[in-house]
């Protein structure tokens, strides 16, 4: 019987050193991940003197141009829509926001749609949209107002000789959607 609890105490400090070893490797390899990182130039939080990049800049913005971009709004249907500023510069690339502030003036729920245009036309490839409530159908409750955010960024690529661009918005009722 003395020699099984011999061998299990054995067994139980083999235990305790495997589990010690386990917890150190663990312990040890952020140190080791973050030195292989360094040195390979991968996932790299701080810069190589050592300071940490507090305002990444975006490569991709053409600070040497702005570009106008008119806000247009047109109705169809029982509502106010307006844009509530009439234009906005940008630089191509910058990341930019407007709204667009809608009001149904009726006492039952609508269903709508905005449909976007530009000018000019040839614009059309170079204005990127990232969210827009044009994406999708909005349900309007009975005299309910709403403002909804267009953010935009406009393709770098743009010929230079644009210097403006109208964006407008065509809000619809969606004919046979509407609900009591």
């Amino acid at each position: 019987m003395g020699s099984v609890k011999a061998e299990n105490l054995r067994m139980l400090r083999k235990l305790i050193v495997i589990a010690v070893m386990m917890f150190g490797f663990g312990y040890l390899l952020i140190p080791v991940y973050k030195h292989i990182c360094e040195v390979l130039g991968i996932n790299m939080l701080t810069q190589k003197d050592g300071t940490v990049a507090l305002d990444p800049k975006n490569t991709q913005v053409d600070n040497s141009r702005l570009v106008t971009v008119e806000l247009d709004s047109n109705a169809h249907g029982p509502w106010r829509f307006r844009a509530t500023q009439r234009s906005i510069q940008v630089h191509p690339g910058e990341l930019a926001t407007v709204v667009y502030e809608v009001v149904n003036t009726q006492p039952r729920t609508v269903n709508a749609q905005a449909i976007p245009s530009y000018a000019p036309n040839s614009v059309t490839p170079y204005f990127k949209k990232v969210e827009c409530f044009c994406f999708k159908q909005q349900t309007m409750k009975a005299n309910e107002a709403r403002q909804m955010p267009v953010v935009f960024f406009i393709d770098p690529a743009l010929p230079k000789d644009v210097k403006t661009i109208t964006l407008s918005y065509t809000f619809f009722e969606i004919a046979g959607l509407a609900s009591n």
